[in-house]
């Protein structure tokens, strides 16, 4: 027998909708909370935004962002050199897939390595301010301008002049990649 979590209505897809103002979609909210078929409801990250680096070495990230984030994050190297910040939760997930790889491979140690040792696990303040430890804002060459890119289950900080650079090679073949990547 299916015991049915009423306050996800079955995984909470039929709650999440476009994103405009006073929606759920990447947020948590009351989705499943409680639910004991999955502890959490995949928190979609999503947009393009620019906040500035304080002196410090933090970053407020966007109002849409935190929610997911209040049990924790982790911070760490990014591909394309940019820093990737995941909700502990799903951090804990993406670790546990790379505990099932073969630590015979000698790629898999070689990243799993890399991937842990600039690892560095955070919390949020009251106004949403992260800090980004100096080892990964030098690694991705971060300063005062920043890009915050929502990127499905992950946020990715990366030095303005890194990401312009990026979208100019990948954006003109977006749609073959649709092709490609999509049945």
């Amino acid at each position: 027998m299916v015991d049915i979590c009423e306050k996800c209505e079955i995984w909470g897809l039929n709650r999440v909708d476009s994103g405009a103002k006073g929606s759920n979609l990447g947020q948590r909210g009351d989705l499943g909370k409680g639910c004991h078929w999955f502890k959490w409801v995949l928190a979609v990250f999503l947009g393009t935004h620019t906040p500035k680096l304080d002196e410090k070495g933090r970053v407020i990230l966007p109002a849409k962002f935190r929610d997911p984030l209040t049990d924790g994050l982790v911070m760490t190297k990014g591909q394309e050199r940019c820093v990737v910040i995941w909700p502990n939760e799903q951090f804990q997930e993406y670790a546990e897939g790379l505990r099932r790889r073969s630590q015979n491979n000698e790629k898999v140690r070689a990243y799993t390595r890399v991937f842990f040792s600039s690892a560095f696990d955070d919390s949020a303040d009251k106004q949403g301010r992260v800090t980004i430890p100096a080892p990964l804002r030098e690694w991705a060459g971060l300063d005062r301008d920043l890009v915050v890119v929502g990127a499905d289950t992950r946020i990715e900080v990366w030095a303005t002049v890194a990401w312009n650079q990026y979208l100019a090679v990948q954006e003109p073949g977006f749609a073959s990649l649709d092709e490609d990547l999509m049945p």
